[in-house]
């Protein structure tokens, strides 16, 4: 897929990845960092270069609905396309290290991949994997020619053409979906809301899986009446057994704000509820931890957490709840 095109005769390259659609010169990067004009076309300046690379429980992505209890090989590189000043991630995402940096070419990442016990696949996070597009498909082709499944913990700010191509080979989505309000995505991120509310429907729409991430920030989108808007578009146009993940702020980068009261997350889980069927919170105390899974027509205990310890207590190899045989899960268990 064409990513770029000639803007000017000036040497101007239009990026076409993102809604940004970044005018850059020659010799310059896009807002990301990392998308530079190398006088011919925009090309990716970090294809392959690591930030760091772990196994971790799916549940940290986070994801709750998909392989719940398994690990993946988690991967990331370097920057980001939006520039929220509240990023938990920024020592990777707000800069670009080359120098010093390792690499781990699609062969190898899938190689590795493989070499872990129990591993589903790979997920590619940390960073922004959408600014690493080219990398994030070759890697994810490769995984799914060797029976991997392939997870993108993204912001969502994409255009529908590279959206597209990575439908293709995404298994499962976690979309941070960071306020239901235009006015906070232009203020806080340099974005706006409406490409990744695009990309929201498109990825439910196209039957891959789906859960959505919202970090509450004191005072920013932490209103009542904001959370029954976001929850309610959520069920109307993703469907209300979309998983929602709220989790508490803590100071990070240029905030300094208080961290989020626990019972600000909780009242705004309560809300959230009233129109979807699995709500969770993180970044909570232990005794507050909303992690469990229940049915929704039951409301019996059909997965527990502890932390990342996982145990699927009422779920047959289907996924249906063993007490009423609800469909819960699609993706279990290979």
């Amino acid at each position: 897929m064409q990513l770029s095109e000639i803007y000017k005769d000036n040497g101007a390259h239009r990026c076409l990845l993102c809604p940004h659609f970044c005018i850059i010169m020659p010799g310059k990067s896009g807002i990301c960092g990392v998308r530079v004009n190398r006088g011919d076309t925009v090309s990716l300046s970090t294809y392959s270069i690591i930030s760091g690379y772990a196994v971790d429980p799916v549940e940290k992505k986070p994801l709750y609905h998909f392989f719940p209890g398994k690990s993946i090989l988690s991967v990331g590189s370097y920057g980001c396309n939006l520039k929220c000043d509240f990023c938990q991630n920024h020592r990777i995402s707000q800069h670009i290290e080359k120098e010093g940096s390792y690499s781990l070419s699609p062969g190898e990442l899938v190689s590795r991949a493989l070499r872990v016990e129990g591993n589903i696949g790979i997920a590619f996070t940390y960073n922004e994997p959408v600014i690493w597009h080219e990398y994030v498909i070759d890697c994810a082709r490769l995984a799914r020619e060797n029976g991997l499944k392939n997870v993108m913990v993204t912001n969502g700010y994409v255009n529908p053409g590279p959206l597209d191509e990575l439908l293709e080979v995404i298994d499962a989505f976690n979309i941070d979906l960071k306020a239901f309000d235009d006015s906070f995505y232009r203020r806080y991120t340099g974005g706006t809301i409406k490409p990744v509310l695009e990309t929201i429907e498109k990825v439910a729409g196209a039957g891959r899986h789906l859960e959505l991430s919202t970090l509450i920030l004191p005072g920013l989108n932490d209103s009542d009446a904001s959370m029954h808007r976001e929850a309610e578009w959520i069920a109307a146009s993703a469907g209300r057994r979309v998983p929602l993940h709220i989790s508490r702020y803590f100071p990070m980068y240029l905030r300094s704000d208080p961290a989020t009261p626990a019972e600000t997350v909780i009242r705004l889980r309560d809300i959230a509820s009233g129109y979807l069927d699995f709500v969770y919170t993180g970044n909570m105390p232990v005794e507050q931890c909303g992690c469990d899974t229940y049915c929704p027509v039951c409301h019996i205990p059909l997965i527990k957490r502890a932390g990342y310890r996982t145990t699927v207590a009422a779920l047959d190899k289907e996924g249906r709840c063993l007490n009423c045989g609800e469909k819960i899960i699609d993706y279990l268990r290979d």
